[in-house]
């Protein structure tokens, strides 16, 4: 991965200089040179350089003060060039990584490069570990429904996709998995498959029935309060009224009412 680095220095000779050193690496971009402090609060806004080679006298606003006025997570890793060693302790308030004296010396150079690869290989992997933390606490938090089922069907093992069941019904210590117009027997109770299926896909509308929303074409009320529903390949299904609340709710994309998967 390259390090998009920005130059600044107020003299065109020593941005050049540090340029020419740069282009040796290959792993080493220049996105950007400027000459003063206020190009340079500006360009380290404006391109986020994981690296700035930074003078630290120039007109104007000096290369200390433009970092002062970022954030310290703003801040990119920053090589500050001088020559005079009286500004060292200054660079380090600024959490510095490195501090070049003037005229810059080729071995010196290529050591601080090495402190910089080694600082963002050190960052990335800690971001990469938080990124990863962060998707497994997600996936460890979000609830797992099933998304397929095997069925045995003789000496053989079907197996139904979740996404493509129609509806569902109680058979005993089975249920009945409709899907493309033909009947998979699961050794599994109703109640029990219940808990297993996404609520925001299924819902349940009688004691022994359970229907893929999207499978719904119509609704139609009844006079007794339940519901009669038809799917898109026909097939009616009566709803009762201890479960049309639910899923209204659920066709509505409202929360389910709870107890009413049970």
């Amino acid at each position: 991965m390259n390090t998009r680095v920005l130059v600044v220095d107020d003299e065109p000779l020593a941005r050049r200089g540090i340029a020419a050193r740069l282009a040796r690496h290959s792993d080493m971009q220049v996105v950007g040179e400027v000459g003063n402090g206020e190009a340079a609060l500006a360009a380290m806004v404006a391109e986020a350089p994981d690296l700035v080679f930074m003078d630290v006298q120039m007109p104007g606003l000096s290369g200390l003060e433009a970092l002062r006025l970022l954030s310290p997570r703003e801040r990119p890793l920053t090589i500050f060039l001088t020559a005079y060693d009286r500004y060292a302790l200054h660079a380090f308030e600024v959490h510095a990584l490195d501090y070049l004296l003037k005229p810059i010396d080729d071995e010196r150079f290529a050591e601080a490069l090495d402190r910089v690869r080694d600082m963002l290989a050190t960052r990335r992997g800690r971001q990469q570990q938080s990124r990863i933390d962060t998707l497994l606490a997600a996936q460890a938090d979000a609830p797992s429904f099933a998304t397929r089922f095997a069925v045995r069907l003789g000496h053989r093992v079907v197996i139904v996709a979740a996404n493509g069941i129609d509806w569902i019904e109680a058979m005993g210590d089975y249920a009945g998995l409709h899907s493309g117009g033909k009947l998979h027997l699961l050794r599994e109770p109703l109640h029990r498959l219940a808990h297993r299926l996404d609520p925001t896909r299924f819902v349940r509308i009688h004691r022994s029935t359970i229907v893929q929303v999207d499978r719904i074409a119509e609704m139609q009320a009844l006079s007794n309060r339940d519901s009669l529903l038809r799917l898109h390949d026909g097939t009616p299904l009566r709803a009762s009224r201890t479960y049309v609340d639910a899923l209204r709710a659920t066709l509505d994309g409202r929360p389910i009412v709870p107890g009413h998967r049970d």
